[in-house]
C-alpha cells in the first residue's frame, strides 16, 4: 500500500525528527529511515525543523537528499539566522549538486526564548512583512537571468546575482503560515500555500474565500478498528503534568496566533464520533491537532478539509513505517470519499 496516487492529487508531507531527542548516531539512522519511509509511500517532501536548539535543516536535508531518490526536503527558514542571499545560494547549490528540488517553509516567529536571545524584538505583524521582503529576495535571485536590485524594509540589495543559477523546473515550493492575518497577506504576496493548524472541518470555511492555495498541519492516527486507534494514541501521548505546565507556561508567552486559537479549542470533547483531539498539544507532545479514530472515520473528516479545499498536508513526525502505512490508508481512503462526495 502506497500514496503514490495520493501525491499527484495532494501534497502530503511527512515531518523529520528532531535532534534534540536522539544521539547523533540515533538521529542519523532515524533521519535517514523516516526519509526513505516517508518516500515509499509517496509523500511529496519532509519537513526539516529549524530553532535555536536543532542542528542546522540545510545539513539534514544534504542527508536526506544524499539518502533517497525523489523526496523533497521541506526546510524551515528562520530569516533572522540567515541573510537571504545564503537561503536562495543553498537551494540552488542542492539543486545544481543533486538535481532536487526543495520546498521552503518560511518562518516569521519562533519560540519567543530563541527570539529574545537574537535581540530580535519585531512584533508579530512586522516579521511577516520582514519575511514576504526576504522571500521575494529569494524567489528573484532564482528565476531572473538579470542581476537583482530590491529596496525595502528589512532588506536592500543591488546588482544581485545567483551563480549557479536555477532550472526554472527546480524552483522552490513555497509555504507560510496562514494562521494569522498578517500571515495571510504575506501568502497572497508571495503566491505562497498558506499552512495553518486546523479547526475541525465544521468550523472551516471554503478554502477559495482566501484567494489563495492552502495546507494544514495535523497528526493521524487511525486503525481498521477505532478503539484500537485511540489505545495506540493514548499510549504514544499520555497525560503529562509536566507537560500540561509546559503548555500553559509558553501560552503565557507566545503571540503565535495558532498557538492561541488551538489553546481555545483544546477543551472539545473527543470520541469515535468526534476525532479531533488536542490531547498531545495540551500536554506540549507536539504542536498540532490529532485525528484519531479508524481509517472510516478519519478519512471522512480528511475528505471533509479536501472539500474544503485544502491539497496540503503535513504531518506528524512518524514513529514507526508501520505508522506512516495506516496514514496512508486514511488518505487513499479519503480521496475516494472527496470523489463521491464531488
Amino acid at each position: 500500500m502506497t500514496v503514490s496516487r495520493v501525491s499527484s492529487e495532494l501534497q502530503v508531507f511527512s515531518t523529520c525528527p528532531q535532534s534534540k531527542d536522539e544521539s547523533s548516531d540515533e538521529y542519523v539512522r532515524r533521519v535517514v529511515d523516516v526519509s526513505r519511509w516517508s518516500e515509499q509511500f509517496g509523500c511529496r517532501g519532509i519537513l526539516v525543523y529549524t530553532d535555536n536548539g536543532l542542528v542546522d535543516p540545510w545539513l539534514v536535508s544534504q542527508l536526506i537528499l544524499e539518502n533517497t531518490s525523489t523526496i523533497c526536503p521541506l526546510v524551515a527558514i528562520q530569516p533572522v539566522y540567515m541573510h537571504p542571499y545564503t537561503a536562495a545560494k543553498k537551494v540552488a547549490s542542492l539543486a545544481f549538486m543533486h538535481n532536487r528540488r526543495v520546498f521552503l517553509n518560511m518562518l516569521a516567529g519562533g519560540f519567543k526564548n530563541d527570539l529574545v536571545a537574537l535581540n530580535d524584538l519585531t512584533p508579530h505583524d512586522d516579521r511577516y512583512v520582514r519575511t514576504t521582503e526576504y522571500t521575494h529576495i529569494i524567489k528573484q535571485l532564482l528565476t531572473s537571468p538579470d542581476p537583482v536590485s530590491f529596496e525595502g524594509k528589512y532588506y536592500s540589495v543591488k546588482n544581485l546575482r545567483m551563480t549557479p543559477p536555477l532550472e526554472a523546473n527546480l524552483f522552490p515550493g513555497i509555504l507560510i503560515s496562514g494562521s494569522s492575518d498578517a500571515g495571510m497577506n504575506a501568502a497572497r504576496a508571495l503566491g505562497a500555500t498558506a499552512v495553518k493548524y486546523p479547526k475541525p472541518p465544521e468550523e472551516e470555511v471554503l478554502v477559495g474565500e482566501s484567494g489563495v492555495d492552502a495546507g494544514v498541519r495535523v497528526g493521524i492516527i487511525a486503525r481498521e478498528d477505532g478503539g484500537e486507534a485511540w489505545r495506540v494514541a493514548l499510549e504514544r501521548f499520555p497525560e503529562d503534568r509536566k507537560g500540561r505546565v509546559a503548555h500553559k507556561l509558553a501560552m503565557q508567552v507566545s503571540d503565535s496566533q495558532w498557538h492561541k486559537q488551538l489553546g481555545e479549542m483544546a477543551q472539545k470533547p473527543t470520541s469515535e464520533e468526534n476525532p479531533y483531539w488536542l490531547g498531545p498539544f495540551q500536554n506540549y507532545k507536539t504542536f498540532c491537532p490529532y485525528l484519531v479514530g479508524s481509517y472510516e472515520r478519519v478519512a471522512e473528516e480528511i475528505a471533509r478539509y479536501i472539500g474544503i479545499g485544502y491539497k496540503t498536508y503535513i504531518l506528524d513526525i512518524p514513529p514507526s513505517r508501520d505508522e506512516l502505512e495506516h496514514t496512508a490508508v486514511v488518505f487513499e481512503r479519503a480521496l475516494e470519499v472527496a470523489k463521491i462526495q464531488t
